[in-house]
């Protein structure tokens, strides 16, 4: 396989990918890295991979794998801030700035709270934009399970957000 249609084959899936591992990792860096990693070892492995025929499915499970042991050698990351989202206020006024912030790093610090592979779930869904089937796939779990997972982990949510 030659540059060109590697790139043809395999950039496609790009922002997919991007979506999958900064979901798992929070950190737009760590994203890129991984992604550059994932590219490389296809790259290095481009003629064993003509005989794959879910060539996106492939990429996303080795996102995922790539993610994973990222996190275990990183341990658990204590350091390290995750990224701010931005918070969209209906109006733009100081105060309510403020608000939406501190609402948002409220929610984010209950989503860190969950267990491991729902908060993996409700970020992948509801941060990384992700499609069911992709959560599926890149977690290995079977589709009613994450339907299970992501509900578990939304009761769970309200359930702490409604606690005074």
């Amino acid at each position: 396989m030659d540059a060109k249609e590697f790139k043809q084959r395999y950039y496609p899936f790009h922002p997919r990918l991007y979506r999958v591992a900064y979901a798992l990792l929070n950190h737009t860096e760590d994203a890129e890295d991984i992604l550059q990693e994932a590219y490389c070892k296809l790259w290095l492995k481009r003629d064993e991979l003509t005989g794959i025929r879910q060539p996106e499915a492939f990429c996303v499970t080795l996102v995922k794998n790539l993610c994973m042991d990222f996190l275990r050698a990183s341990g658990d990351r204590k350091g390290r801030e995750p990224e701010k989202r931005p918070a969209i206020p209906f109006e733009v006024t100081p105060e309510s700035e403020l608000e939406s912030r501190e609402q948002v790093k409220h929610i984010e610090s209950l989503i860190d709270r969950l267990p491991e592979k729902q908060r993996i779930v409700i970020q992948m869904r509801g941060f990384g934009d992700c499609s069911l089937e992709e959560i599926e796939t890149a977690t290995g779990e079977s589709a009613a399970n994450v339907r299970v997972l992501l509900s578990r982990a939304r009761k769970t949510l309200r359930e702490m957000l409604q606690k005074p």
